[in-house]
């Protein structure tokens, strides 16, 4: 497969669930935005510590699922996924092989125990790390996200993102869509909104209409 049909092809998804220390969620969710994942997808609760994403989160869809059947039915029907976990199991395959193949949803196993056994039912196969010392069973969840995630987006060949000085250069800051640490369907948000305007709440106290931001503000923060 010729590397720019790989890019155009192949998306990154990650699915969030069963993680214990919820302001890892965050530092995920940075992780994703700057290796290139298409979606976020959140399991279980839909709320969300956003600590350590430093507005990362406003750059990458997030949608939510009840249950671990839901989001594979949703990545394997819709979005055309593979499920890779990562987990150190039998007939798990090194991820800088990179045994990759078109769409992949990756998914972390909890900072302690690992994947669950439901977890890795609905997985196709699994990557793991391979480490070099002694001296540690296991990496930290958003580290071992990480590492996956650069590894799959350099074999799908995404693009660089523009370098300024010592940084990269920020996109435009999109408009959040959503409640601060609240995954919400955004056709549930516009319904939301446009019931504000049918009871008359979309006017500030003088009897104007609020501005966009405003609105924004009073609804999702």
């Amino acid at each position: 497969m010729e590397a720019t049909t790989r890019q155009e092809q192949a998306k990154c998804y990650l699915i969030v669930h069963n993680v214990s220390k919820k302001h890892n969620i965050g530092t995920l969710a940075r992780s994703a935005v700057a290796f290139g994942v298409h979606e976020i997808c959140l399991v279980g609760s839909n709320r969300f510590n956003t600590f350590g994403n430093h507005g990362s989160v406003n750059y990458i869809k997030l949608k939510h699922f009840e249950s671990l059947e839901k989001v594979r039915g949703y990545l394997k029907e819709e979005c055309g996924c593979r499920i890779l976990g990562v987990e150190i199991v039998e007939g798990a395959k090194a991820v800088h092989d990179h045994p990759f193949e078109g769409n992949t949803a990756f998914m972390l196993g909890n900072e302690g125990d690992g994947m669950t056994e439901n977890q890795m039912e609905i997985c196709d196969g699994f990557v793991y790390i391979p480490q070099h010392g002694n001296g540690t069973a296991s990496l930290n969840v958003t580290v071992a996200g990480s590492i996956v995630l650069h590894h799959f987006g350099v074999w799908a060949n995404y693009t660089e993102t523009e370098r300024e000085g010592y940084k990269y250069v920020l996109g435009e800051r999109p408009r959040r869509q959503t409640k601060r640490g609240v995954c919400v369907d955004p056709e549930e948000v516009k319904r939301e909104r446009e019931e504000r305007r049918n009871r008359g709440d979309w006017l500030d106290a003088s009897g104007e209409g609020e501005n966009q931001d405003g609105d924004l503000a009073t609804l999702f923060t």
